[in-house]
This record gives structure tokens, C-alpha cells and sequence, in this order.
């Protein structure tokens, strides 16, 4: 295949674009694929302490280092190699550590404000923005942000209030306009997904018999 199919998965904290982000990979049987996830791509905040961090908007487009992010699509679409940062979620930080991602038929992009950035927009094949209503969306980040990153609850509704909601209605919500297909109801909504599926799956075997032409 001479150029990879990048799919595009966004959707607001809480979504389930996860969900369907992985619901998606487990039907790509026998097509590779390279994912690359936004939440990968926060700044590095080794200048500020513990609570510093702590307050940083971490919903804002500024938050991320998409330049970093664009430049290891490119590679990959280029059929390079990339080395992917790992953040923490628990230290508001990145780690030392590093991920390497190898080029692949399918690229998989996947996070909140992927389509606020119009150079990744650029190049994108397939953008889906999951969509579910924002009660359903606060309650599953509350669920989440206790159980897997040990935050307290009324820290956890602080910054909903003070950071999340206007960010998603600043930045979030007005991109799902670019979206070429919405999957309502958040993860859950199998009949959407299986469309995006048989959709990408068709576009992937397309791809295949050309390359083979």
C-alpha cells in the first residue's frame, strides 16, 4: 500500500472515543495499524512543581504539542519510524520513557481536540467525532479520574467546571463540524461504529487494489 489510511477518532473527555477507537482496531483484522493518541502529546512541565502542574488547563489546545504530533504523522505516512511520548496522568508530567511506533497500512489518531488544529485536519482520510451528552460524559471522567489516576472528587469537579466544560464548548464541540461522520450516544452505539467499520474496511480495500495495479 503506498499511502496509509489515516483514521481520525474525536470526540469530548468522557466520550467513549476509546471505546470505539478500540471497538475499530479489533476489526482491522490483517491490516496493521499505528496509533498515535493526543494524550500522548502533552507538553513536558519539568520547570513547574507538582502543583503547578496540577492547575495547567490540560483542555486547552495550548496543553499539547501538536507540532511534535504533526511531525510523527508525517513521518509515519512517510513510512518512518517514530518514538512516541508516554505521559502520566497520576504526575500531570511525561515519563522518561518512550514508545516506539512502526509505519502501517492504517494510522489511528484519536483524541479531544484533534480537529480544532487544521494541519492535522489536512491529513486526515476518515474523521469521526464520537458525540454523547455531557452528563453522561462527566459522570464516566469521574468514574475514570478516581479508579485509574487517584484524583479526589472535588478536585475532579473543580476542574470540570472550571476547565473541561468551557474548553469543550470553546474548542471541543464547534470542531465536530469537520467531522465526516458523528457516532451519537458516545461508545455504546454498535449499529454507528459497525458503518464506520465496513466504511474504513471498504476504503482499506480499495487502497489495496491499487497498490497492487
Amino acid at each position: 500500500m503506498k499511502k496509509p489510511l489515516v483514521v481520525a477518532i474525536a470526540g469530548g473527555s468522557g466520550s467513549g472515543k476509546s471505546t470505539v477507537a478500540t471497538k475499530v482496531l479489533e476489526r482491522l483484522v490483517g491490516f496493521q495499524t499505528a496509533v498515535l493518541d493526543q494524550d500522548s502529546y502533552y507538553k513536558h512541565y519539568d520547570n513547574l512543581s507538582f502543583e503547578q502542574r496540577k492547575n495547567i488547563n490540560f483542555d486547552h489546545p495550548d496543553a499539547f504539542d501538536t507540532d511534535l504530533m504533526l511531525q510523527h504523522l508525517l513521518q509515519l505516512v512517510d513510512g518512518k519510524e517514530i518514538v512516541k511520548p508516554v505521559y502520566d496522568f497520576t504526575i500531570y508530567n511525561r515519563t522518561p520513557e518512550t514508545i516506539k511506533i512502526s509505519p502501517a497500512p492504517v494510522i489511528l489518531i484519536e483524541g479531544i481536540l484533534i480537529f480544532e488544529n487544521e494541519n492535522l485536519r489536512k491529513h486526515m482520510d476518515v474523521k469521526v467525532f464520537v458525540d454523547a451528552d455531557d452528563d453522561i460524559r462527566f459522570i464516566r471522567r469521574l468514574t475514570r479520574d478516581v479508579k485509574e489516576r487517584g484524583r479526589e472528587i472535588e478536585n475532579i469537579i473543580h476542574q470540570y467546571t472550571q476547565q473541561v466544560r468551557p474548553m469543550h464548548l470553546t474548542f471541543v464541540e464547534p470542531s465536530k463540524r469537520y467531522a465526516d461522520i458523528i457516532i451519537p450516544r458516545g461508545g455504546h452505539n454498535d449499529v454507528a461504529i459497525n458503518m464506520v467499520i465496513s466504511d474504513i474496511l471498504f476504503k482499506l480495500n480499495h487502497l489495496k487494489d491499487i497498490s497492487k495495479d
